[in-house]
């Protein structure tokens, strides 16, 4: 899954560094980015999460977004934080 080798790399984090935030091997991150193995559901889920982006992005499903679209989206989910945070 070359995304998410290219995802990693665009933030300037190293496997291990991946792999400490999501909870995962080093080794089997290292595995997904050389498709010696795919991961599984919760592995997608756990590394959509942890870059902000689809599962379907992952998957290679959908194009990937641009730089704008990503603020975008990380300025909604903001909102979303602090509206919720005023209802409390």
């Amino acid at each position: 899954m070359n995304r998410i080798k290219d995802l990693r790399e665009d933030r300037d984090l190293r496997q291990i560094d991946v792999a400490m935030a999501t909870g995962m091997d080093q080794k089997t991150l290292s595995n997904y980015e050389t498709g010696k193995t795919n991961p599984d559901s919760f592995a997608i889920i756990k590394l959509a999460d942890f870059f902000n982006v689809s599962c379907d992005y992952l998957l290679g499903r959908t194009p990937p977004q641009t730089d704008i679209e990503n603020s975008l989206r990380k300025i909604e989910e903001e909102i979303t934080q602090i509206r919720h945070n005023i209802k409390k």
